[in-house]
This record gives C-alpha cells, sequence and structure tokens, in this order.
C-alpha cells in the first residue's frame, strides 16, 4: 500500500447512493494494485494470492451475504446422492488442503478437522451402487470398499454404512473471522458498503473514494446480483438453513450423511443440514426450514437433543454448477470470482489461483469456469 498527497481532509458530504459524482477534486490517499470486494471464502483466498505475491490491496466487506460464515464446511469429494465424483475434487483437494493448512500455521488456530463421513445405506441397492461407483469411477481412494456394521449408538441404520475417506471440516466461520481481525489490524479491510456509482474507471487506473487501484475483483457471492458490472450473468441464489443441537447421548466423531448431516462440532454439540429453498433469496432463519430440518433428522438420530441455534445463508450458484471466473467485457481492469456453490471451501483456492494466474500471467482460464462461456 503506497500513500500519496498528505490528505489532510476527510471527504465531507458523500452523495448518497444512487447518485453520480467525481472524487477528482479530492487527493488520493491511497494507492493499490487491487480493491477486493467481499471476504467469504472467495475473496479471502484471493486476498492471500496477492499476499503471496507481494500485491497491495483494500477489501470492502459490508456484511451483507453470510453464507460463508454460517456454512457446514465441509470438504467431501464424492456427491453421496449419485455416488459420483465431485468436478475436479482431486485437483482441488492438492490445492485446498495446503491453502488451509498455510492459514493455520499464520495465525496459529485450528481450522481444518479432519473426520470420515459414514454414509447411511437405506436398501442393499444402496450398497450394490456403491461397489458400482468404485469401479466405475475409478473412486476407491475416496470410498471404502469395506462396509461398516457397527451399531452406533442413537443412529439410526438397518443397512449399515460406506465410508468415505479423504474428507473434513474447515471452521469457516472462525476462519473468516480471524482474517477479518488480521486485515483491519493491518488496515486491509474496511467494514462498509461498496458504491458501484462511485467507481471511476479508466483504460489504466480505477478510483474509487480516496483509493487509487489498478484492478478490482468482485467477489460478492449473491450480493451480485446487485452489480451492475456482472448482474448479467445466471447466478441463482439458493438458501441453506442449518440448526445447531445440543445431543448429550449421542457420541460420534464422525459426519452422518442420511437425509441430513450430521456433524460433530465438540462437546456434544452438532450441526445439522442442510435445506434447499430456491424461492427465498433472504438470509433470515424460517420456521419451515427448522421444521423441515427436524423432521428429517427424526430419521437419522434416536436421542433426546436441544436446538442452539439456528442459521441462513444464501448459496451463490449456476446452473451449470461452475464458478464465475473472469474479465468484464467492457473493461479490462474489473474481474469477478464468484458462483462457488455448496462447495465453496474445496473450491475457492483453486479458481482464486487461477483468476491470479489469469490477470497476472495471461494464463488462460479453464473454460468451464470462464464467464465468457455466457457470450
Amino acid at each position: 500500500m503506497e500513500l500519496l498527497i498528505p490528505f489532510k481532509n476527510k471527504i465531507k458530504n458523500v452523495p448518497k447512493f444512487g447518485t453520480f459524482f467525481s472524487f477528482k477534486k479530492y487527493f488520493y490517499k491511497v494507492k493499490v494494485d487491487y480493491i477486493i470486494v467481499g471476504l467469504g471464502l472467495a475473496g479471502l483466498a484471493f486476498a492471500e494470492e496477492l499476499l503471496a505475491n507481494n500485491k497491495s490491496f483494500i477489501v470492502f466487506e459490508d456484511e451483507s451475504q453470510t453464507s460463508s460464515l454460517v456454512a457446514g464446511g465441509v470438504y467431501n469429494p464424492v456427491i453421496l446422492k449419485r455416488f459420483t465424483p465431485v468436478w475436479n475434487a482431486t485437483e482441488q483437494l492438492k490445492v485446498a488442503l495446503p491453502h488451509y493448512e498455510k492459514l493455520e500455521q499464520t495465525f496459529e488456530t485450528i481450522f481444518d478437522e479432519k473426520f470420515v463421513t459414514k454414509k447411511v445405506f437405506k436398501s442393499i441397492e444402496d450398497q450394490n451402487n456403491w461397489f458400482t461407483a468404485i469401479d466405475k469411477y475409478n473412486i476407491g481412494n475416496y470410498l471404502d470398499d469395506k462396509l461398516d456394521h457397527e451399531n452406533y449408538k442413537g443412529v439410526f441404520s438397518n443397512f449399515g454404512f460406506g465410508n468415505v475417506k479423504e474428507t473434513g471440516r474447515i471452521d469457516t466461520n472462525k476462519l473468516v473471522k480471524v482474517y477479518r481481525s488480521f486485515l483491519l489490524k493491518e488496515q486491509k479491510l474496511r467494514i462498509q458498503k461498496f458504491y458501484y456509482n462511485q467507481l471511476e474507471i479508466t483504460e489504466n487506473q480505477l478510483i474509487y473514494q480516496d483509493i487509487q487501484a489498478t484492478k478490482i475483483v468482485f467477489s460478492e457471492g449473491f450480493g451480485l446480483k446487485h452489480n451492475p458490472f456482472f448482474n448479467h450473468l445466471p447466478l441463482t441464489g439458493v438458501k441453506g438453513e442449518t440448526i445447531t443441537i445440543y445431543a448429550p447421548e449421542l457420541e460420534i466423531n464422525f459426519q452422518v450423511k442420511s437425509t441430513v448431516f450430521v456433524l460433530p462440532l465438540g462437546n456434544h454439540y452438532y450441526k445439522v443440514g442442510a435445506t434447499f429453498n430456491w424461492s427465498d433469496k433472504t438470509s433470515k432463519p424460517t420456521e419451515e426450514g427448522k421444521q423441515e430440518l427436524i423432521e428429517k433428522l427424526k430419521k437419522v438420530i434416536a436421542v433426546q437433543y436441544t436446538i442452539t441455534d439456528h442459521t441462513a445463508g444464501v448459496r451463490p450458484t449456476t446452473k451449470d454448477r461452475r464458478p464465475l471466473v473472469g474479465k468484464n467485457s467492457a473493461h479490462k481492469n474489473l474481474f469477478v470470482l464468484n458462483g462457488l456453490g455448496t462447495r465453496g471451501v474445496m473450491i475457492a483456492p483453486t479458481v482464486a489461483k487461477e483468476l491470479y494466474n489469469f490477470i497476472e500471467h495471461q494464463q488462460e482460464l479453464d473454460k468451464e469456469i470462464d464467464i465468457k462461456r455466457f457470450d
């Protein structure tokens, strides 16, 4: 971050959103390489790329999008509804796991809790499909070919379990909060709304209030729908709700995957989720969502519990289930990093690295994530 002409007077009488004005009459205080808008998993991963490459930046975050904070944070290389491998799972994990390990070392805090995920079989056919998938998709390194017929107190299973390896959970809430505190201390984060109409764009630079930058990356989650530079992209919001329960009689150190997931948090607390609501685009928990989870949970565990928390967020996803990464067609210094859906923990580090290499080293983006696919 480079200081320019001394900025003695604070900007006063800033116009309200919806009016256009110019900041050219003000002296710029801060010069940076990048502005990042949004600090969820995507924005955080891109900030890490910038730090690793000695690029200066400032992040704007208005805390309007909660999906990264309330997410289960599970990484799982297999789609257990169909027993098929997640898109580019092996490649993504090779980037993601070292990414989170580095963050743990930097902040001397544990974010990654590794565990086995146990898929509850509902029938003999379910078991047969498990073995078929191992052979068909060559995913024996993820799906255990030895079925688990143990009886776990309080967990329903008439046909046993299938063990999924290489799974775990990133404590996204803790990670994002720790990272925000770090950026605030380094004066790289502003907790405030970003006003698109205050962004002045020229061929070689951007001016936003007291900041001069060369590039800007928008990683706003579902907030992209309000972004005039990228709201033409087919982003779809899928609301998800989870509950946290306290169940002292339930003693499991693995994730149970059935009609809902039951995820151990420690000390007999478990996260249960999640719902999929395609019509409600708010981040407000609902009684309807809670009751849906309670009804589904009745088929998974048979112990008493107390609900201690109820959260909701809108997942930013696309119809083709691929991220939205790329450059604005009209402005070469505006970029987007979005659409990570339900697998942001796995995908974010990879697409952040791809976007950085695209911008700084002119490396072509994977066609499956490039927003040019919608041109």
